[in-house]
């Protein structure tokens, strides 16, 4: 096993004539609960999807646990142990909360029988009983068979949460995880990435929610413009002039333009 669950070499990426993304290198290391963090546009979520596969790279390097990912395709990324959550939730609405948890389970789905546990036909099942067990172990055993649109918006967020990570990836990449949660809602968020962490799952998670980052993350790395203007401690990260230029006015920015972030 490689120090560095994820290693980022010289990542560039252009839309058009706009350069979002300007030879960002940067490592996540084992175990580590790092965050990326920067004003909007700062092109945070577009490293997630360049890390993803969501957008090619134009120029750089990723490696997973030392292998190479630059050109595996998207579906593949997962397989190697990269899973992730988005800005804005993705669950399937009309199904039931351990439904939802089941289909995050579809990357490790090796042949035809095996899609019919996402619909039901089969109860009793593998996935199922490794779902309500997911659940449970996140506290959210107590809404198994609701619809999920009918949840609260903090437990829909942390069953997009459990759903990432019955995949069983070595990496979890969380965007914005605490983004429109109230005080009591993020803190029941902290204490679950706190229990995944500890199971031994590395996290990489952009956030705006600066006090969310300092009792979460053990490493921070700052964005600007496309570019890595500071990398260390979440204690450092406030005594460097740059990041306080960086931040001046975005306090109260809690998302980012989907074609510049």
């Amino acid at each position: 096993m490689t120090k560095n669950v994820l290693e980022i070499f010289g990542m560039h990426k252009s839309f058009g004539g706009l350069k979002v993304i300007d030879d960002v290198s940067f490592n996540v290391s084992h175990g580590s609960r790092t965050a990326l963090i920067g004003p909007n546009g700062a092109g945070k979520t577009t490293v997630f999807n360049l890390l993803t596969g969501v957008y090619p790279i134009d120029a750089g390097i990723i490696t997973v646990d030392g292998q190479d990912i630059t050109h595996v395709l998207p579906k593949d990324r997962v397989t190697v142990g990269m899973s992730r959550s988005f800005q804005n939730i993705r669950l399937m609405p009309h199904l039931s909360t351990v439904e939802n948890v089941i289909l995050g389970q579809h990357a490790r789905a090796r042949k035809f029988s095996s899609l019919m546990f996402p619909l039901g036909l089969l109860p009793k099942n593998d996935w199922r009983l490794s779902a309500e067990e997911a659940l449970d172990k996140a506290g959210i055993s107590t809404y198994p068979g609701e619809i999920v649109a009918n949840l609260p918006y903090g437990v829909q967020k942390r069953i997009e949460v459990v759903r990432a990570l019955v995949s069983q990836p070595k990496l979890l990449l969380l965007d914005e995880p605490a983004a429109g949660l109230n005080e009591v809602e993020t803190n029941q968020l902290q204490e679950l990435l706190e229990q995944v962490s500890d199971q031994g799952v590395t996290i990489l998670v952009v956030e705006h929610d600066m006090q969310f980052v300092r009792n979460l993350c053990d490493h921070i790395v700052v964005l600007n413009f496309g570019r890595k203007i500071f990398e260390g401690t979440p204690e450092a990260v406030h005594q460097d002039p740059a990041v306080l230029e960086a931040y001046l006015g975005t306090d109260d920015e809690v998302s980012e333009a989907p074609h510049a972030s």
